[in-house]
């Protein structure tokens, strides 16, 4: 009996044999075969979207689960002391000492920190792409300048200067009234600080990518530099923006949680999962679920953006393909 190679080759369609052609696959198909059999990132991916319905119909699942709303509150849900109450089958997740249900915050938290994640790393990430591509590209003293802004910005504690800003801004806003206390404080944050990541990865392939042959047709047929950089050498860019991004996302988070924590980042009542882990901190013996639950919520979504950062890394590197 007689074995073909197709059979005795993994995946052996991908492969040539007499008399069949060469199926060829798109990029997208390619990233797509490769992404889908690294199940931890999948699994991550399906986490994160359910984060996003969750935030999406955030009241819609607090009616459903038959929870007050995340400023609602019961003193009668403390004890005779003024401790609040566990755990229970009105209350899954348990009651802060204000009497607000801990589950209801917790889901509405999520809100928060995806418009953190995403929008802050968004406006980042633009402003990123832009300097790197302008810096690799043009070189000399442009590059000169936004390479030691770039170190400049990256010298900045951004601890102490989301604390400085969010003082700052904590009363009226900051540039008149533009930037406003809380969630707009903390993307204007972001925007300011970690910009600088991206831009630094782009400026490196920029200034690899700026000698290819491509480029150099392009300007042979009289391409303006503008048209260079933004049709022939950003689309190569993609794949590492959208990687980087992504792994992005889980420190803005995490920004703004410690920004929270702190008393800088969102205000009460709006529910966010720092500023909740902030007030459990002195009843954390007496009401260990106020402080446990928001904490399982974060380390949860941090978790996940990591994992898909790493799988999709993997799937657009076309030199890890399997």
């Amino acid at each position: 009996m007689n074995i073909g190679a197709a059979e005795l080759l993994p995946g052996g369609l991908d492969f040539p044999v007499a008399g069949q052609g060469i199926a060829a696959r798109s990029p997208l198909q390619l990233f797509w075969r490769r992404f889908r059999q690294d199940r931890v990132a999948l699994a991550s991916l399906a986490f994160i979207v359910l984060l996003v319905a969750v935030a999406l119909a955030a009241p819609l699942i607090v009616a459903l689960l038959g929870l007050p709303g995340p400023s609602v509150q019961n003193p009668n849900l403390t004890d005779q002391f003024g401790s609040p109450l566990g755990p229970s089958l009105a209350h899954p997740f348990g009651v802060d000492q204000l009497g607000q249900d801990v589950a209801s915050r917790v889901i509405y938290g999520t809100r928060v920190s995806l418009e953190v994640g995403l929008l802050g790393t968004a406006v980042a990430t633009l402003i990123g792409v832009i300097v790197g591509v302008l810096a690799g590209f043009y070189r000399g003293f442009l590059d000169t300048l936004l390479s030691r802004l770039i170190d400049v910005v990256l010298s900045i504690p951004i601890l102490l200067l989301g604390l400085g800003i969010g003082a700052a801004c904590a009363v009226r806003g900051c540039v008149g009234g533009t930037i406003q206390p809380g969630l707009g404080v903390i993307i204007f944050l972001i925007a300011l600080a970690n910009w600088t990541y991206v831009a630094r990865i782009v400026r490196g392939l920029v200034l690899s990518l700026r000698e290819r042959e491509f480029v150099q047709a392009a300007r042979a047929l009289g391409a303006s530099d503008a048209r260079i950089m933004f049709r022939e050498i950003l689309p190569n860019l993609v794949a590492p923006i959208i990687v980087y991004s992504t792994l992005l996302i889980p420190l803005n988070i995490l920004l703004e949680a410690a920004l929270s924590f702190l008393g800088v980042g969102i205000r009460p009542p709006t529910a966010s999962w720092g500023q909740m882990i902030a007030a459990a901190t002195p009843i954390f013996n007496t009401a260990w679920w106020y402080m446990t639950f928001p904490g399982i919520a974060l380390l949860l979504t941090v978790l996940a953006f990591n994992l898909l950062g790493d799988g999709l890394q993997d799937a657009l590197n076309p030199r890890t393909a399997r």
